[in-house]
């Protein structure tokens, strides 16, 4: 978050962005105790990132702070530019299903989630911040288009 000094709320300026991942439900939890304590540990991380992404958002709503919030899993339609770089919700959330790993990513899939990282940041900050930056001429790796087929097997 970057801004500038607010006496009464930290912070009148606030720029958001979540790449956090997915908890999804699980039809059948571990049963051991191990694995269960790490389902519950990634429910309370779930938890608080949510609630600090409505607390963010409302700050933003209810005029105590200016600025803006962008996910992983925003669409990008939501900011309702008619010029955005060209992020079909449908590829955005395949990149954000991408799982968080200690090992080397895909260069092509790298790219592609630099490249929507750019642009839904550029989508928010053209939207809530300053309408008159100017429009983007593209992706920062031109050749790893967002929409295009994910290929997640590492390359040698």
């Amino acid at each position: 978050m970057a801004g500038s000094p607010n006496r009464s709320h930290g912070y009148a300026w606030l720029l958001k962005s979540d790449a956090g991942g997915l908890c999804i439900v699980e039809e059948d939890p571990d049963r051991d105790w191990l694995n269960h304590v790490r389902r519950v540990l990634d429910l309370i991380d779930n938890q608080v990132r949510s609630l600090r992404k409505r607390q963010v958002v409302d700050s933003f709503i209810n005029g105590d702070r200016k600025g803006t919030y962008w996910g992983i899993r925003t669409n990008i339609d939501d900011y309702e530019l008619g010029n955005a770089l060209p992020c079909p919700v449908k590829q955005t959330l395949r990149l954000a299903d991408i799982p968080t790993r200690l090992k080397t990513l895909v260069r092509v899939d790298q790219e592609r989630l630099i490249n929507w990282g750019y642009a839904v940041c550029d989508a928010a900050i053209r939207r809530h911040v300053n309408p008159s930056l100017p429009t983007p001429v593209g992706f920062p790796y031109p050749m790893s288009a967002v929409g295009s087929s994910l290929n997640t097997q590492p390359t040698s």
